[in-house]
């Protein structure tokens, strides 16, 4: 055995969340899954709690609403609060509903009030495509126009610098929207340092939390945070379609949505069927239509086994997974040195992202080697270690597959472009 294997197995015997990984389920003849940055697995926790809503529609119909383990009227009511926890928010300023997309649209329509000179909208240009498409269409329905969007520049089209990000920020802006974790290169923006330049220019500011959520600990009440958005399906392992989650700090307390729905009435008045709209008085004045049963439900297997591990444990294992891929990676670049590392080191989320002109067909041959990465164009591979259900044993296999392919290039046979499903 050689010297990483050895390593990877000490590892393993001291890592106190070992157990956790026999809660999951893996892909047949895939055994080292390395895309839980896309879609997280399923667990054993989330296929229960989905027989149960099950079970209670076949045992009550209508009544599920009330009777039941868990009534479908306050089944988010212990989602709020797990979710709560991982971002660091209140019960009253968190919401589960809707998807990242549909909240964003929610909350830019609420928070974007262009007026006078302050009317622009910064975002960076790395941004994932549907902040971006929200953002243009939220500018148009306000009647502003693609001028006023300030696209933050990168210098090398993978990361962000502080000093562009601060200088894209002025007294003309009305709202910033930036990721935790930028998706493409795993770089961790410090948001505190940036919500309050925001605010010092008198910006509101939200949070995409896409990359984040479920794999470290947030503060955003205490970082002043205005509102923030994240889905529930990578490192959440709420699912395929999972419903997304949505936040807004308590001093906007007395704010209406602007995208007023049913269920987001306050609750003791919801069933007078009043054609007044009296929103909930807390987030979940947000939601819009009747919460999805069947994709809340693996959510709520998934956030347990989270908050089970805590927050903080998931975190610091998270940085030893990636910690030690990162070395192995290092390593290999005397193989071949047109492997390049993009993750900054220090700052990083919870993926790895590695650059390589032939990324799409490597990104096949690990596949067809039992590895699950995610490829994103135009060549990049993106290297996902879960810290809930990969071992650090799996990172040395995938270490050692990936060493093979690049010095015999069996990847060669495979053509330089991405599949269906990237």
């Amino acid at each position: 055995m050689n010297e990483l294997y050895e390593i990877a197995q000490q590892l393993d015997l001291e890592d106190p969340l070992k157990h956790v990984k026999s809660e999951f389920y893996f892909p047949e003849e895939k055994p080292y899954y390395l895309d839980g940055n896309s879609l997280g697995l399923m667990s054993r926790q989330a296929e229960s709690a989905v027989h149960n809503v099950l079970d209670s529609w076949k045992r009550f119909g209508i009544d599920g609403w009330e009777k039941g383990e868990s009534p479908w009227f306050t089944y988010t009511h212990d989602l709020r609060k797990m979710s709560a926890e991982l971002i660091g928010a209140s019960f009253h300023e968190t919401a589960v509903t809707g998807s990242i997309t549909s909240n964003l649209h929610q909350l830019l329509t609420t928070f974007y009030r262009p007026s006078g000179k302050r009317r622009k909208i910064v975002m960076d240009e790395l941004a994932f495509p549907t902040d971006a498409y929200a953002v243009k269409s939220q500018l148009l329905l306000h009647g502003a126009s693609e001028d006023d969007l300030v696209m933050i520049p990168s210098a090398d089209g993978r990361l962000l610098e502080m000093a562009q990000i601060e200088s894209a920020i002025d007294e003309e802006t009305a709202l910033v929207l930036l990721p935790t974790v930028l998706y493409r290169s795993g770089q961790l923006l410090p948001w505190k340092q940036i919500t309050d330049c925001a605010h010092n220019h008198g910006a509101v500011i939200g949070w995409d939390l896409a990359h984040s959520f479920g794999a470290m600990p947030h503060d955003l009440h205490e970082s002043g945070v205005d509102f923030a958005v994240w889905c529930t399906y990578k490192y959440a392992n709420g699912g395929p379609g999972a419903c997304g989650g949505l936040f807004v700090h308590e001093k906007h307390a007395d704010r209406t949505p602007a995208l007023a729905g049913w269920f987001g009435s306050n609750p003791e008045v919801q069933f007078d069927m009043d054609l007044q709209f009296e929103p909930a008085p807390d987030a979940s004045a947000y939601q819009q239509g009747t919460p999805h049963l069947l994709s809340l439900a693996p959510l709520k297997g998934s956030l347990q086994i989270i908050q089970e591990a805590g927050i903080d444990a998931v975190r610091s294992r998270s940085l030893q997974l990636t910690g030690f891929l990162l070395k192995g990676i290092q390593e290999l670049q005397e193989v071949d040195p047109s492997l390049e590392v993009v993750t900054p080191e220090q700052g990083r989320g919870g993926h790895l992202a590695v650059c390589h002109p032939d990324a799409a067909r490597i990104s096949r041959s690990l596949k067809d080697h039992g590895v699950v990465p995610d490829f994103r164009m135009p060549d990049v591979i993106r290297l996902a270690p879960s810290p809930l259900y990969t071992s650090f044993m799996d990172l040395a296999e995938v270490i050692e597959i990936l060493k093979n392919i690049l010095r015999n290039k069996p990847y060669l046979a495979y053509p330089n472009e991405r599949g269906t499903i990237a």
